[in-house]
């Protein structure tokens, strides 16, 4: 994902690239990477944002080291983007206090996607008129954490949206886990890993005699990148910590 971001970056005539930061590959050169003309060498540690006076920073690492680099910006007053998930709910109410305390800003989003976006707030709106609903999220092999974030956030949001979920009707599990993970008291989430997968989402919704189904696929890491860039520009303009791209594109 890092050299995808580094391409997006440097191919936007707003934007510089002016460093990239990964411990496992420092000293690359980014021509290696089919971006000449940058004169940027891969670094070991955050410290080469600040040598590169870098405004804004993007997360894209996995959930102990995006906590270290948020607190390193919140410290160094650099804005930050996190496509990370795994955050727990402390975790972002420890960021609120810091990026409200702090010179910088955040935006944490799951899902960079705008379609996959556009697939929440869909669900978010649809979740009223129906009883029941399931999500299956389908990502690659060497995902961490299940469910997605992008899963939790959609299931979240539907259930505070529609308060007459209707009860699990079954009353004998063969397996353990067959019914998925619940989220709060509402929703099933059903988490697959498959080698060949990127990132999908199918939200199904159902009432008497009808069903709705929501779906959202990302086929290249390619199609988050349109939402980075948006972020980049906009965190310098978004005070504190913001949750999710939404609040950015205003829907």
């Amino acid at each position: 994902m890092g050299s995808t971001v580094c391409r997006a970056v440097a191919a936007d005539p707003e934007l510089e690239l002016v460093a990239a930061v990964d411990p496992h590959h420092a000293g690359i050169d980014l021509a290696q990477l089919g971006l000449p003309g940058t004169g940027v060498q891969v670094s070991p540690n955050a410290e080469a944002l600040a040598r590169a006076g870098a405004d804004v920073a993007v997360d894209f690492t996995v959930i102990d080291a995006a906590r270290q680099n948020m607190n390193w910006c919140a410290d160094n007053g650099v804005h930050v983007v996190v496509g990370t998930t795994g955050f727990s709910r402390d975790d972002i109410t420890h960021f609120e206090t810091r990026f409200r305390e702090s010179n910088a800003n955040a935006i944490v989003a799951p899902n960079f996607a705008i379609g996959a976006v556009l697939m929440m707030r869909f669900a978010e709106l649809a979740a009223p008129y129906f009883e029941t609903a399931e999500i299956i999220e389908l990502h690659h092999d060497e995902k961490a954490d299940a469910p997605s974030g992008t899963s939790m956030l959609t299931a979240e949001r539907m259930a505070a949206a529609g308060k007459a979920w209707g009860e699990d009707p079954t009353t004998k599990t063969v397996v353990p886990g067959a019914r998925g993970a619940l989220v709060n008291d509402a929703i099933r989430v059903h988490s697959v890993r498959l080698r060949g997968l990127v990132a999908h989402q199918e939200v199904i919704l159902g009432t008497t005699g009808q069903s709705l189904t929501i779906r959202h696929d990302s086929y290249d890491r390619t199609s988050f990148m349109p939402g980075v860039v948006l972020a980049v520009r906009a965190v310098p303009q978004r005070d504190g910590l913001t949750v999710g791209l939404d609040a950015v594109l205003g829907i």
